[in-house]
């Protein structure tokens, strides 16, 4: 099991919870029909959330994957900070190991933050649904 997070764009998701849980749902059937590894289908604000963790939270698949270009004996194939990233037109999901959990959700409120998109704590039962301006840790 991963520690699973999602920043999504607050123009777009519901804020009634009832009806965020539904959309987060219809979000995660990952049926919008391009690939989930490309940021160039998603919002500029949560493309920038994804380039600034990208920089430390690194890509486990895709075109950004760190993977794609190592030698074999890199120490960053056993790094903890290998983040598998779906990436949609309004979210983007992301599994973290359970290792990382606290520094992850760290990363990614300050960044969802900076960058003014919705948080949201899929793996927390009831988790916090944030939006911009919100006051969420």
């Amino acid at each position: 099991m991963s520690y699973d997070l999602m920043v999504f764009d607050a123009d777009t998701a519901p804020r009634d919870r009832e009806a965020f849980m539904e959309w987060y749902a219809q979000q995660t059937q990952w049926g919008e029909g391009h690939s989930y590894e490309d940021a160039s289908v998603t919002t500029p604000r949560l493309r920038a959330w994804y380039e600034a963790m990208k920089a430390v939270w690194f890509p486990m698949n895709g075109p950004d994957a760190i993977f794609n270009e190592l030698p074999d004996d890199s120490p960053l194939w056993d790094d903890d900070h290998v983040t598998g990233y779906t990436i949609g037109r309004a979210s983007i999901y992301c599994d973290f190991r359970w290792s990382k959990a606290e520094e992850a959700r760290s990363a990614v409120v300050t960044l969802a933050k900076k960058h003014e998109v919705g948080f949201f704590d899929v793996s927390e039962d009831q988790g916090i649904i944030a939006f911009p301006g919100d006051n969420f840790t």
